[in-house]
């Protein structure tokens, strides 16, 4: 049966409308979708801000404590080893025995530093290169 020319005439360019508004909502979805991954970078960098200052101001606090607490134990080690030795040999002890300790927590503070630089927003990344991906992979249906 032949066909009426102005039928396919007019397919032709609906199916041209269809193609070019797919263009437009995929323009619109992808700016969309570039816009959500900044707010999700934002949001989890704001959290990872927060439990930051949280955390150092805990350690701040718990590190004055400690200052308290060791000048304390300080005088009382110093006193205990007087007993056997001469002061200033006493305090020379404490004083090395506390540089040792130091000395293994600066290295140990250091490595944990390194764990955690640099702050990157883990879960926005992976999911801009899964979107990445989703969308080559779409691409590549959509010429075949």
């Amino acid at each position: 049966m032949p066909q009426d020319p102005t039928m396919t005439s007019s397919r032709t360019h609906s199916e041209d409308a269809s193609i070019s508004e797919l263009i437009q909502q995929l323009s619109e979805q992808t700016s969309r979708l570039a816009r959500q991954e900044v707010e999700l970078a934002k949001a989890e960098m704001t959290i990872k801000g927060k439990r930051l200052g949280i955390g150092a101001g805990a350690f701040g606090g718990a590190g004055l404590v400690a200052v308290l607490g060791l000048g304390a134990l300080t005088a009382a080690a110093i006193l205990l080893l007087a007993t056997a030795l001469s002061p200033w040999l006493a305090a020379l002890i404490v004083a090395v025995v506390y540089l040792a300790v130091a000395g293994a927590l600066a290295l140990a503070g250091k490595s944990k530093v390194e764990s955690a630089t640099p702050p990157v927003p883990e879960r926005a990344v992976a999911s801009v290169k899964q979107d990445v991906e989703q969308t080559k992979l779409r691409a590549k249906e959509g010429r075949a």
